[in-house]
């Protein structure tokens, strides 16, 4: 009797010790679930845009462009809903907007017409045929940002999901959701049976699923399925089922998108149907709903037909449940899939230009912040300028290792594209795989700039209008340079021969080396490197020389930087990548305004813009021919090095620079010159993007002179093979040539006197 009083005592204490144990246990669990859920905080990625495409009569934009670039976004080209489709008709475009939140304001949804003539847009009109001055399209998203596991959501209310979703979903996975306390005892017992053999059955609520999700890890034994119980009851204790079903709708995994996970019911009907969830069709949500059982195996893109056969057997299921209507449950099962074209969001399609973003980025903000806090950033890439320089560094660099039989490693490329008024960066390709995330050549390769650098030169040169113009005279014979404790340097020219006397211009034009070396050591070293510093390089230059011919390592970006000053006339602009940065509600954070400061006065950036623009007409550039019409005047320079290891070309029009190198990573000789390699490269992307002409600005300081090019001095139009350059005035040849006749000298007189006084009447009205 009193051993069975003393096991009885012992079994009670241990009952009150696994009741306190449980009690404990429980109390902690309570807790975390508590804190957890009520700061529940979805990591949320930064969301990166391109450009907005701002539609306007008088855009040289070709209407395949505009389609494209809908076709980008997701839009259909049938109409299909309320938005998010366009419809061609002849030169004519139709467009269902819609609604974006900007960084400046919500635009809703709305229809617009696009109209075109030939290559540009001649009108803009709405839904009643009144004209629009502006027509803005959503940004293309281009990538983001994103958290540990790279998941990836977009959050949405409860309310904005459609009534049938949340039908199906309880038809399908808990019909008990609204009554049980969190678990389904019969469905609990069979799960536990199956762990207990070994199987794997399902069995779990909507409310346990979350647990697992939200709280736990994925390993299935007792243990866990305990907690996740206990979880769950606390959870149903404590939130009201309303709360628990919009935490599963955001948690839920419904796939994967390369590297990214697709989370949530918002993002997922983004993903896989490019709309928003509110506007899900009854087949189109079933088709989600039965991708939770196993996102993988009913995939719809890879799996339709199983796909089909699940979304088919939620709507019976949600029928049976008269949840839908028997005609809802005909129509929704006789409907195709309709899944939208995967969609450029998730793993960037432009890794180059992210990376410049993500560095910009870290700049301002904690790498926590960008993978976490959802901000959406808005960049300036220009979707149709980057697919032209990756379809250009594509084609010629195939045709190269096709030509020459080139081994691997193989050659490789890189491309900047910039505006000249802005210093936005409209495009970036690191390498020859414009998809690699990896090494970045646009920003991280610096190599020999060759020729590239030697504008600097001249410009400094023509910063002395007393000395130099575009005409005088310069020694292009051998040169040899002596310094203290180095070998001798006598520079060579391309051509392996020298040319005597020439115009200042042509020695840039024909990029004479001999010519270009004694012309940077007359003027002054110091002064070339301050004016290739005052042009955005922040590199030290070594003190030789040599330097002035490009024996200098810098980035496509880095020479991008220096020629956009050039492009800009005088102005300079740090290039950026980012316009606006925003919560994810829309609301401002922080803007990256425009910054310029003028580094040069815009007399000798007139004359160095059209000694540029002679390089392609006349000079080592003239090949360009062959892509652009001389009408749109584009300025460049060809940059080659020594044994033709590196070959470049940098130019701008009136709208676009872009710089292209070429080489091996490896650094042997590519038997390439800029001319012959990294010209057609830059050729091809122009030709693409229908540039706008490059005019010379008109200045006060500046005045246009007929030269005869026989001697280099003034003549008139009537001259044979006479060009108009422009000279700081006072600096021009007064001597007349041969050429010129009584009439033109006593024309060219009149007109000078004309505006002399012009400019008098100018200055004193101010008109």
């Amino acid at each position: 009797m009193a051993r069975r009083r003393r096991i009885l005592r012992y079994f009670m204490y241990a009952l009150l010790l696994a009741v306190g144990a449980f009690a404990v246990f429980t109390l902690q669990l309570d807790v975390r679930v508590r804190n957890e859920f009520e700061g529940r905080r979805f990591a949320l990625p930064a969301r990166i845009f391109a450009r907005p495409l701002e539609l306007h009569a008088g855009l040289r934009i070709a209407q395949a462009d505009v389609e494209d670039e809908l076709r980008e976004l997701g839009y259909r080209d049938v109409p299909v809903g309320d938005t998010g489709w366009f419809k061609r008709s002849g030169n004519e475009v139709e467009i269902a907007l819609r609604p974006f939140v900007f960084w400046d304001a919500a635009e809703p949804a709305r229809r617009v017409r696009a109209v075109f003539d030939g290559a540009k847009v001649a009108a803009v009109q709405d839904a009643n045929g009144k004209e629009l001055s502006l027509a803005r399209l959503e940004p293309v998203p281009i990538g983001g940002i994103y958290p540990a596991g790279n998941e990836d959501r977009i959050l949405v209310r409860l309310s904005d999901v459609p009534k049938h979703l949340v039908a199906e979903l309880i038809a399908t996975e808990d019909r008990k959701f609204y009554t049980h306390m969190g678990f389904d005892p019969k469905a609990l017992v069979r799960a536990a049976a199956s762990i207990a053999t070994g199987r794997m059955q399902g069995g779990s609520t909507i409310t346990q699923q979350l647990v697992k999700n939200f709280f736990l890890t994925p390993e299935r034994t007792l243990s866990r399925k305990f907690t996740e119980l206990v979880m769950a009851i606390l959870l149903e204790a404590h939130y009201g089922k309303a709360e628990i079903l919009e935490t599963y709708l955001n948690e839920i995994y419904l796939g994967q998108d390369r590297d990214r996970a697709i989370h949530g019911i918002g993002l997922a009907s983004q993903f896989y149907f490019g709309k928003e969830v509110k506007d899900l069709t009854v087949a189109e949500s079933a088709v989600l709903v039965g991708m939770v059982k196993g996102p993988a195996v009913y995939d719809p893109r890879r799996h339709a037909d199983r796909a089909l056969e699940r979304r088919n057997l939620v709507l019976r299921e949600t029928r049976d449940q008269g949840s839908i209507t028997a005609e809802q449950y005909m129509m929704a099962r006789s409907a195709e899939l309709g899944i939208a074209p995967r969609p450029t969001t998730g793993t960037s399609p432009y890794p180059a230009f992210v990376q410049l973003v993500h560095r910009q980025l870290q700049r301002d903000y904690d790498d926590k912040d960008l993978r976490s806090e959802g901000l959406r950033i808005f960049t300036t890439l220009d979707p149709r300028a980057q697919q032209a320089a990756e379809r250009a560094l594509t084609k010629r660099i195939t045709q190269y290792d096709k030509e020459r039989r080139f081994g691997q490693p193989g050659l490789e490329g890189a491309v900047v594209i910039t505006d000249p008024s802005s210093g936005e960066v409209q495009a970036i390709v690191g390498g020859r795989d414009a998809r690699y995330r990896g090494y970045n050549r646009a920003i991280d390769a610096a190599r020999p700039v060759g020729s590239l650098l030697k504008p600097a030169v001249y410009l400094t040169a023509l910063s002395e209008p007393s000395r130099y113009t575009l005409v005088t005279p310069i020694d292009d014979g051998p040169f040899v340079w002596k310094s203290r404790g180095a070998p001798d340097w006598a520079p060579q020219n391309y051509d392996k021969k020298f040319h005597g006397m020439v115009p200042l211009r042509v020695a840039l034009a024909q990029s004479y080396n001999a010519a270009t070396a004694r012309l940077g050591t007359d003027i002054g070293l110091e002064k070339v490197f301050d004016t290739v510093r005052r042009l955005g390089v922040d590199r030290t230059m070594k003190p030789f020389a040599s330097t002035l011919l490009g024996a200098t390592e810098m980035s496509p970006l880095e020479v991008a930087q220096m020629y956009q000053t050039i492009a800009a006339g005088g102005f300079r602009s740090p290039l950026r990548s980012i316009r606006e940065v925003t919560t994810q509600e829309g609301k401002p954070l922080q803007r990256y305004a425009l910054k310029v400061e003028q580094a040069f006065p815009p007399e000798p950036m007139v004359l160095i813009t059209a000694a540029m623009q002679g390089v392609v007409r006349d000079g080592t550039g003239q090949a360009m021919k062959s892509f652009l019409a001389p009408e749109i005047g584009a300025a460049g320079k060809t940059g080659t090095t020594d044994d033709q290891r590196d070959a470049w070309f940098a130019g701008f029009t009136g709208d676009r620079l872009a710089v292209v190198w070429l080489g091996y990573d490896d650094n042997r000789a590519a038997h390439l010159s800029g001319s012959a390699a990294a010209l057609p490269v830059w050729g091809d992307i122009m030709a693409a993007l229908l540039p706008q002409p490059l005019e010379l600005p008109s200045s006060e300081g500046i005045e246009q002179v007929w030269i005869d090019p026989q001697n280099n001095l003034r003549g008139d139009s009537q001259c044979a093979g006479a060009v108009q350059l422009p000279f700081m005035q006072g600096s021009a040849p007064q001597e007349r040539s041969p050429c010129v006749s009584v009439a033109g000298a006593v024309a060219d007189t009149v007109d000078t006197t004309v505006q002399k006084a012009k400019s008098w009447w100018e200055r004193l009205f101010g008109r």
